[in-house]
């Protein structure tokens, strides 16, 4: 058996094809990302923000605890049967939507989607970092990420433009049915496993085998700690975005169509942006990137509570992308660098665990704030904790 060569060059073929699957990914996300709290609304008459963000806080614990699993059993099950298994979960979620007779069906559906998305986004940037080495693992989560949050904006749009077109129900969720089928059936038939890959750059590597414990991912390593930290407020914020940004929008008095564009362009900025950011982050400080993305986030959330316009939420969505693309690709590169190729899976799946806990937070934090004080309070609050997270960067991490 040959040697598996490490880099992206060496291996573009099967990087490809992960990065369309993970296009699929993101896209499962996109379907829902503009519509569910008007559904809420409409269909089920939930009013209260705390009801209406209870899909992403399932969603988001979900998620953060299959993440958490997926990093700790990869070496041992292997990354594309994780892979394999996070699609067979999805495959129900939009038919659940579809003919959901109360709210909770709405809730459940999003636990799977959490599974699937912890199982297969986990699976997917796993994958590509043992592909490409060392060398160009910023570029590699670039592409990454791009792929993924480049669908999640544009089908946000697109379910978004049906939805105003066709309804709430049931035309803008069989795009999920096509992605779940196609993310399935490409990762059974086209995906590899990258196993020998890991072993390869195990023996290439100089760096130690200790593993990384759970308290030295989270808190005490004071960069691990750091990227962690930032990690959740990062999701923090995208949750109070995701489950807030439409019931302002409406508030405002936008229409579905213009609600359906300004959501989409924070992930789609944050996803194109992440193919130049991503490389950026093999070439500077990463402590650097981090603190300036969390001050850009911040400074773009506290700037909406004061903004009416559709051009300026517009600009604040293309500023709050910017600043989303520059730590993303770089929170994983750095995870990567400060740990050994055997225990990257499992540090890499504790920092998802805290990154994607920060969407229940944030959903659940911001609707009882927005219930209790109002929306712009809700919004002015977190832009604030993002913008003291970026301060925990730059005192606490070393400049690497």
């Amino acid at each position: 058996m040959s040697t598996p060569q490490l880099g992206l060059k060496e291996n573009w073929k099967q990087f490809t094809i992960l990065v369309i699957v993970n296009a699929f990914v993101g896209g499962m996300v996109g379907m829902e990302r503009t519509i569910l709290p008007d559904l809420a609304a409409s269909n089920f008459g939930i009013d209260g923000k705390s009801a209406i963000l209870s899909f992403i806080v399932s969603f988001g614990l979900s998620k953060a605890i299959t993440n958490y699993y997926t990093g700790a059993f990869a070496n041992r099950t292997g990354r594309r049967n994780l892979l394999i298994i996070g699609w067979i979960i999805a495959l129900p979620i939009p038919f659940m939507i579809i003919h959901a007779e109360s709210w909770w069906w709405i809730v459940v559906a999003n636990i799977l989607l959490g599974i699937n998305q912890g199982l297969t986004w986990s699976s997917t940037v796993i994958m590509k970092i043992d592909l490409v080495g060392p060398k160009n693992r910023g570029l590699a989560m670039g592409i990454n990420e791009s792929a993924g949050y480049l669908a999640v904006g544009g089908v946000a749009f697109l379910s978004g433009w049906i939805a105003s077109e066709y309804g709430l129900i049931p035309y803008p969720f069989y795009i999920g049915i096509a992605l779940s089928i196609l993310g399935l059936i490409s990762s059974i038939f086209l995906v590899k496993d990258t196993r020998l890959h890991v072993k390869q750059e195990t023996d290439e590597s100089n760096q130690l085998t200790k593993p990384k414990s759970f308290w030295e991912v989270s808190f005490k390593d004071p960069n691990l700690g750091s990227i962690s930290q930032a990690g959740m407020v990062n999701n923090l914020n995208d949750g109070m975005i995701w489950g807030l940004l439409p019931l302002l929008l409406s508030s405002l008095g936008f229409k579905l169509e213009q609600t359906a564009l300004l959501v989409a362009i924070y992930p789609s900025v944050w996803g194109v942006s992440q193919l130049i950011t991503g490389k950026l982050a093999d070439l500077y400080s990463k402590k650097v990137l981090l603190a300036l993305g969390m001050l850009f986030q911040g400074l773009a959330i506290i700037l909406l509570t004061y903004s009416t316009h559709f051009w300026q939420i517009a600009s604040i969505g293309v500023l709050l992308g910017i600043g989303t693309a520059i730590v993303y690709p770089t929170f994983l590169a750095a995870i990567a660098d400060y740990t050994s190729p055997t225990e990257r899976p499992k540090s890499i799946g504790i920092f998802r665990l805290w990154r994607d806990g920060g969407y229940a937070i944030g959903a659940l934090a911001s609707g009882i704030i927005g219930d209790l004080l109002g929306l712009n309070a809700a919004i002015l609050s977190i832009g604030l904790v993002t913008i003291f997270s970026a301060i925990i960067i730059q005192i606490r991490m070393t400049n690497k």
